[in-house]
C-alpha cells in the first residue's frame, strides 16, 4: 500500500474529449492522446481512427473506430505503470455506448499487455469458439468488462479475470453480471481494484460483484478501454470519459 506522504500523493488521469481529435489514418500504429495512447490492428487505414463527434457530442465525445476486417480494433490504453498492492486502491471508470452491438466485441479492464497490433481476441481473451467467456483468456493477468456478440450472453457485460489467487470456472455463464449492453445507452463501468485483490464491478453505479483474490498484487498492470469487429464492417463505441484513480508508489 502506498504510504502517505505530503505532496502529489494520488494519480490522476483523465480524458474528457474535448480537445484536438487523434487523427484518422494513424500512420505509425500509435498516437498520443492526453495521457492515454491509442493502438490496435490496422489503425493505420484510412477509415479507422478516434474522431470527435461534431454532432450528438454534449460533452465531448471521441468515437473508436477500427478498420473493416475481423478482429481490426482500436484500444486506449495507460502504460503498463499500476501495481495493486503498492497503488491501490486503484479506480478505473469510463461512460460508453455503441449504436450497434450484434458484431463487435467490448472491453474494458486491467491486463499487463500493451502493444501497438492490439486486438481483444489476441491479446486479450478468445471468444471465438462462441460458448463461454473464458475459453482462453490469453493475458496472463487480466480483469475487466467484457461484452461479446460471439459468447452465448451475447449482448451481457460479463466479469473477467486472471493471474490473482481466486481462478474464473470455466462455465457457460461464468462471470455473467446481469446486465445488458443495449445498443444507443451510454452505460458508466466501473472497477475498483484494492491493494489485498479485491476488485468490484460496477455498473451505472450498481455493485454487481465483488471478488476477493481476483488480480495479481504484484504485477505491472495496464489499463484500457477497446472495441473490436467481427465481420467486415467497422465497429465504433462511442466514450464520453475516461477517468482513473490510484496512490502514488512511494517505495520506487
Amino acid at each position: 500500500m502506498a504510504t502517505v506522504q505530503s505532496g502529489p500523493g494520488g494519480i490522476y488521469m483523465f480524458e474528457d474529449f474535448l480537445g484536438a481529435e487523434v487523427p484518422v489514418a494513424l500512420t505509425t500504429h500509435f498516437e498520443n492522446l492526453g495521457q492515454f495512447e491509442v493502438t490496435g490492428l490496422n489503425i493505420d487505414n484510412a477509415a479507422a481512427g478516434l474522431p470527435l463527434l461534431t454532432s450528438s457530442g454534449n460533452n465531448g465525445v471521441g468515437r473508436l473506430t477500427t478498420f473493416t476486417t475481423e478482429q481490426d480494433s482500436i484500444f486506449v490504453n495507460t502504460g503498463i505503470i499500476f501495481d495493486v498492492g503498492d497503488m491501490g486502491t486503484i479506480v478505473a471508470e469510463c461512460r460508453i455506448k455503441s449504436e450497434t452491438i450484434t458484431t463487435q466485441q467490448n472491453y474494458f479492464g486491467f491486463s499487463n499487455v500493451v502493444a501497438y497490433d492490439d486486438t481483444i481476441e489476441d491479446h486479450l481473451i478468445d471468444t471465438s469458439t462462441g460458448t463461454t467467456v473464458i475459453d482462453e483468456i490469453t493475458a496472463t493477468h487480466l480483469v475487466g468488462f467484457l461484452r461479446s456478440s460471439e459468447i452465448t450472453a451475447n449482448a451481457e457485460w460479463h466479469a473477467i479475470w486472471k493471474g490473482g489467487t481466486t481462478a474464473q470456472t470455466a462455465t457457460t455463464t461464468a462471470g455473467e453480471l446481469g446486465v445488458d449492453m443495449v445498443a444507443g445507452d451510454f452505460q458508466i463501468l466501473r472497477l475498483e481494484a484494492d491493494n489485498n485483490g479485491t476488485v468490484r464491478w460496477y455498473i451505472d453505479g450498481v455493485l454487481l460483484k465483488t471478488l476477493e483474490g481476483a488480480i495479481s498484487t504484484s504485477a505491472a498492470l495496464a489499463i484500457s478501454l477497446a472495441v473490436d469487429t467481427h465481420d467486415s464492417a467497422k465497429a465504433e463505441m462511442d466514450v464520453d470519459y475516461i477517468l482513473i484513480k490510484a496512490n502514488r508508489d512511494w517505495t520506487v
